[in-house]
């Protein structure tokens, strides 16, 4: 099993737990690592939400980490429950209620060498209003929702030349696009610029399904979950 972040979705991240709860296998455990750097941010975002503060917040995720890996955390994995995010966000909850001691704090940046925590990255952008009505858990989806797409977009930037230069195009509503102007840039008939978005957008949907499905204990899920990322990112946008 190959450790690139582009092929982690190709394997669910079920199936991930389950081999490095299972086995201990050592690709399994890099790949989660791998995986554990999607879910780092909105993680510690909610720890920072939940009262922590930036070090304090970074060394409960650092440990929280280490505990599933070298804890057996992964071996109380509910896979009925469905959802990878709810596990996580659960085990999270449990670690900071149930297991979490100062003195066992792990030094910080020590959990695994190829694990790189970007706390000023994660403090970007962070809301911590009192006036904000939205529950911790919510806000905790959003960020979820973020670092999925994200994650998307940058494998499909690493394996196709070119994207970076269509990926603006992805955000922009029909009534913004200008394929005359788009023909112009790329070299291409209007006809042609309209197909190439057309394309650009199917294929970076069909990615988005493919890694939220890899989430997912249950396929027909994926559409309820689909739903439920674009509604984590809308509120923003209300």
């Amino acid at each position: 099993m190959a450790t690139d972040r582009s092929t982690l979705f190709l394997t669910t991240n079920w199936t991930l737990v389950s081999e490095a709860a299972r086995t201990g296998d050592t690709q399994a455990r890099a790949a989660l690592g791998e995986l554990f750097g999607v879910y780092w941010k909105p993680l510690y975002r909610f720890a920072r939400r939940q009262g922590h503060g930036p070090e304090d917040a970074e060394d409960l995720v650092q440990g929280f980490f280490a505990h599933l890996l070298e804890g057996g955390g992964l071996r109380l994995a509910d896979r009925e429950r469905g959802r990878f995010r709810a596990f996580m966000l659960g085990a999270l909850r449990n670690f900071m209620a149930n297991e979490w001691r100062r003195e066992h704090r792990q030094k910080r940046g020590g959990f695994t060498p190829h694990l790189s925590l970007d706390r000023q990255g994660a403090e970007t952008g962070l809301r911590l209003d009192a006036e904000d009505a939205r529950s911790p858990d919510r806000l905790f989806d959003r960020e979820w929702a973020v670092a999925l797409l994200d994650g998307v977009l940058d494998d499909l930037e690493r394996e196709e030349p070119g994207f970076k230069q269509w990926k603006p195009f992805l955000s922009l509503s029909r009534e913004r696009l200008s394929y005359a102007e788009m023909a112009q840039t790329f070299g291409m008939t209007e006809g042609a610029a309209r197909v190439a978005v057309h394309r650009l957008r199917k294929r970076y949907r069909q990615r988005v399904r493919d890694a939220i499905a890899a989430t997912l204990t249950d396929a027909s899920m994926v559409e309820e979950e689909m739903q439920a990322l674009f509604a984590a990112l809308a509120e923003d946008c209300s």
